[in-house]
């Protein structure tokens, strides 16, 4: 049964929120001040789906892609940006205030840039046998199949056709695949995930692919199958080679951006840890000017990081460990010889190796973050310890969803 509903304000989810009483109603897609119908979402008490718009927001504008509502990749295409970008900075002012944690926000950075330069594509055969190659849908396992993304830097042009060639070719072996393609500076690096082994006569077929497609390198779970040249991207004066599957921030302004303000902040020391380091986006710029070690738990990532450090010239020493920081934090001992201490932590951010910041006497501490809850968590952490925080930037690299990158400045 259709209801009627008045949307007060959009939640930190990118949905719009009705307060009805002591509850709260969440309809997506939709501004604060309209007017709406909806229909119940089977499952989901507290949600709703959109039917129609009785009353728009003055500041909705027309969506740019064909695919917003049926693909899961963007939450909001449909505010002015001017206001999006108001909400997205609230997002982190909000989280902060909720932790009772009193700081300057800056404005926000946009770090969007030319588009994401890096995706997973998933390929799903359904019921009928029929294959389908795209994104996951709106809060579903389904696959919306795309056929292009507007939101992508131009050095993924062909990433989808050549993750439609590869899904079909592996299609009879009937497995779900998650095909990562980056963006190199030389081509297009694939990591197909979920294949099963490979026959001889598929290597062939797969390597073909690559070589139609012009990819610069294909590998199946890491596994070398076909490869031209070794992808590499620049990072500062270095070069770096890339390890199959291997994380970057998801725009290049983002990680400019990001790595800008963590060489402002620890601008005057001479000795730094990079803790969460991967490929090094932060060690790789800030060893020009100071020693770097840098700690990581993927092998491949911590490699690469070494052979682009030791290959650049006009570098400072950068000594790489790996290792498991959720597991093995680096003490306060281990601590007490760095000037300052970067970490970029997963999404669930570091409460074990934050707590032994907090027990450090380290002058400065660069929190970067992709996630402003578990931010807060740690950042209290440090605030306990006798850490003040300066200040907060938040970073809009994932422009048209809720996610917000930020970097903070903490000092004794």
């Amino acid at each position: 049964m259709a209801e009627r509903l008045v949307i007060d304000h959009v939640g930190h989810r990118g949905d719009g929120v009705c307060i009805t009483g002591s509850e709260s109603v969440f309809v997506p897609y939709t501004l604060g001040g309209e007017t709406v119908e909806v229909e119940r979402d089977n499952g989901h008490p507290d949600r709703r789906q959109l039917m129609r718009v009785e009353q728009p927001s003055p500041e909705r504008i027309e969506p740019f892609c064909r695919y917003f509502r049926a693909c899961g990749g963007c939450a909001i295409q449909h505010w002015q940006m001017e206001a999006y970008r108001t909400w997205k900075r609230a997002i982190v002012v909000e989280t902060l205030e909720q932790a009772g944690i009193a700081c300057e926000v800056a404005p926000l950075v946009d770090g969007h840039g030319a588009g994401r330069r890096r995706i997973t594509v998933h390929a799903r055969r359904r019921n009928d046998g029929e294959l389908h190659t795209g994104f996951a849908a709106a809060g579903s396992h389904a696959i919306v199949a795309i056929a292009d993304c507007p939101i992508l830097d131009p050095g993924l042009r062909g990433a989808l056709d050549v993750a439609r060639a590869l899904a079909e070719a592996l299609k009879p072996a009937g497995k779900p695949l998650d095909i990562q393609v980056t963006a190199a500076s030389n081509g297009l690096d694939v990591d197909v995930r979920g294949s099963g082994p490979l026959t001889p006569t598929l290597i062939a077929t797969l390597s073909n692919i690559a070589l139609r497609h012009g990819l610069v390198r294909l590998t199946r779970h890491g596994e070398l199958v076909w490869m031209r040249a070794p992808p590499t991207i620049e990072i500062g004066a270095a070069r770096v080679t890339l390890p199959p599957g291997a994380f970057l921030q998801a725009t290049v302004a983002g990680e400019h951006a990001l790595a800008a303000l963590v060489a402002e902040y620890c601008k005057r020391a001479r000795h730094i840890a990079d803790l969460f380091c991967g490929v090094g986006p932060f060690a790789l710029r800030l060893a020009t000017k100071a020693r770097v070690s840098a700690c990581d738990s993927d092998a491949g990532a911590i490699a690469a990081l070494q052979k682009a450090s030791t290959s650049a010239s006009r570098m400072k020493p950068v000594k790489v460990e790996a290792r498991d920081l959720f597991l093995r934090p680096l003490m306060p001992q281990e601590l007490r010889d760095y000037d300052a201490v970067v970490f970029d932590p997963p999404r669930q951010g570091a409460p074990a190796q934050v707590r032994q910041l907090a027990a450090s006497n380290v002058p400065v501490v660069i929190a970067v973050s992709c996630n402003a809850a578990t931010f807060a968590r740690d950042a209290q952490m440090l605030i306990n310890g006798g850490y003040k925080i300066e200040g907060v930037t938040p970073i809009d690299q994932f422009r048209h969803t809720p996610h917000v990158e930020l970097v903070a400045r903490f000092s004794r």
